[in-house]
């Protein structure tokens, strides 16, 4: 029996919500999802029938558990240390999830996630490894993302000169069949290759081997975690015979779409400090599912804290709450003010079943109401392509393209637009072509590290307070993976700040498993995203600037917010 709690504030919103909602029981909405309908979306099936099998992921997956627990089971007897998980987006999200929010259960390894081409970040864990007590797990839907296979072939071929022969047996891959995956792990002899179902997309896989696999390496009791998701479904299904309960992913779907189609399309979440990891999964299933054909849903994330008459009336707000958490005078502010303001309540961590499984319903009812198809991804290979070109002219000239910066100071060069004589001014030039209804996004290509967080906060927290504007932020490449099919997809709210610096070090990829030889290095591959990403933002008619930082980068944001 599900226990989920779920209470909505939405003013006068709520009778269109009640409209949107008789809609959905005139047109059985809920029993044609059921039924794998793709015509809700869609009028052809083209990637919808191939990307359903999300709604009968938890009880498959639970099927399969025994299975799973017996083939991974000389990696939780204590003998391995830290598992390391190469994935981008919906490959990895879900298993950051539950390693942050459940950790390492006694006598079972550390989860890290390396969804990253910076190659100080490489570096770093690189060496802090015991190869001996590491598992690795490349997971990889399609078995061709370039950061996946460059991050493999670095680990693998650093743990064949340490382990010889015995290397294989500290892979495992997540991948679907066919995919050249497999035929790399029959060829190496790697310890196990797990094909999930190949109808489940990639950002609604957390309830599958994605997610699933790497849970049960740590030691999470993935049994009950995927029965809350059974419930949670059940709930769902419970509607083809009752009313359209507020408890439900229906009804979240509804409002979410109804308020996204009357311009409240700013979806800002307010998490406990435990539960941060699953705003990033959010932020990519209603991101890269909504952000198409002109529309889109704004996930907001750990947005520092302003007063209530900063915030737009393109804003709605979604609070979790634990035991510990007592939001009541901000829903009540917020409330007062107009806005639309959803409490969920949360029982205990293994909720993350219920919740991934209700998400993932309202974000394909919310695409419904938009009128665009949540499964596909059609903007996201632009930046790829661009950045393949990049990558091949610069293993023809040993060079990258460098644009011309139209200001260049002793802290930072600034790329883009103006004609502004100082990096603040440039700035605030950019900024003040906001309109109403836009938001910023700080697009990070810098080594991630603790310094540089905080700085951004500060610069995010600047340019929210003087122009009333979301302020939203990613770390590339990973960004690409999550909200870049949203940026170049929406319907061009974005002004778009990239920062990028010079790597102090790098780190070669091996052009062949086994073999030194290298024509590429991370962090060229990580410039060649930035820049292909830069350009994709421009053919699709998007503002964009870059700052590039020649010393200190968190200094640097820091400077940038004081002179705001």
């Amino acid at each position: 029996m599900s226990d989920i709690r779920i209470a909505y504030s939405l003013g006068e919103y709520q009778s269109s919500v009640n409209h949107a909602l008789d809609e959905m029981r005139k047109d059985n909405i809920i029993e044609r999802i059921w039924a794998k309908d793709y015509t809700l979306w869609k009028p052809t099936p083209d990637e919808i029938t191939n990307r359903l099998g999300w709604l009968d992921a938890p009880e498959e997956t639970l099927d399969k558990i025994e299975y799973l627990r017996k083939v991974l089971k000389p990696f939780t007897g204590g003998g391995t240390k830290d598992v390391v998980l190469f994935g981008m987006g919906g490959s990895s999200l879900a298993a950051e999830v539950f390693g942050k929010i459940f950790g390492p259960h006694t006598g079972y390894p550390q989860l890290q996630v390396l969804d990253t081409t910076d190659p100080a970040f490489i570096l770093k864990v690189s060496q802090s490894l015991d190869l001996e007590k590491t598992l690795f797990v490349v997971s990889s839907k399609s078995g061709t993302t370039m950061e996946i296979t460059s991050l493999f072939q670095y680990f693998y071929n650093l743990t064949l000169k340490k382990l010889g022969s015995s290397t294989g047996s500290h892979f495992i891959f997540i991948t679907d069949e066919g995919s050249p995956m497999e035929k790399i792990a029959e060829k190496l002899s790697l310890y196990h290759t797990f094909l999930n179902n190949p109808h489940i997309g990639g950002r609604y896989s957390a309830l599958s081997f994605p997610g699933i696999i790497p849970a049960t390496i740590i030691g999470v009791n993935v049994e009950k975690l995927l029965q809350k998701a059974i419930d949670a479904a059940q709930t769902e299904k419970t509607q083809l015979i009752s009313k359209i309960l507020n408890t439900s992913g229906a009804y979240l779907g509804a409002v979410l779409g109804t308020l996204a189609r009357m311009g409240r399309d700013k979806l800002t979440f307010i998490m406990p400090p435990r539960w941060k990891s699953f705003g990033d999964w959010l932020e990519q299933l209603i991101a890269e599912s909504t952000g198409k054909d002109r529309k889109g849903i704004l996930p907001v994330l750990n947005e520092p804290t302003f007063d209530t008459a900063v915030y737009g009336r393109n804003r709605v707000f979604v609070f979790f709450q634990d035991k510990q958490e007592n939001n009541s005078p901000k829903i009540d502010a917020l409330t007062k003010a107009g806005h639309p303001v959803i409490t969920i309540k949360i029982n205990d961590d293994y909720d993350l079943g219920s919740q991934m499984f209700i998400w993932e319903m309202a974000t394909a009812l919310a695409a419904y109401f938009l009128n665009v198809n949540p499964f596909d991804q059609p903007n996201v290979e632009a930046t790829k392509n661009h950045a393949r070109r990049i990558i091949a002219q610069y293993r023809e000239k040993k060079k990258l393209p460098q644009n011309k910066a139209i200001l260049t100071t002793d802290q930072c060069d600034v790329y883009g637009n103006s004609n502004s004589l100082t990096v603040a001014d440039t700035l605030k030039y950019f900024l003040n072509q906001a309109a109403v209804n836009d938001y910023v996004c700080l697009q990070v290509f810098l080594s991630p590290s603790p310094e540089i967080d905080k700085a951004l906060t500060k610069l995010r927290k600047a340019i929210g307070e003087k122009y009333h504007l979301p302020v939203t932020w990613g770390y590339g490449p990973r960004y690409l993976h999550s909200t870049g099919q949203l940026h170049k997809g929406d319907s061009g709210n974005g002004l778009f700040i990239q920062l990028t610096a010079d790597e102090r070090i790098d780190v070669d990829i091996p052009d062949q498993i086994g073999k030194d030889d290298s024509s590429l290095a991370f962090g060229v591959l990580k410039t060649a995203q930035a820049q292909g990403d830069w350009q994709a933002l421009l053919d699709a008619g998007r503002r964009i600037i870059r700052l590039h930082c020649k010393k200190d980068a968190a200094a640097g944001l820091n400077n940038f917010a004081s002179n705001l």
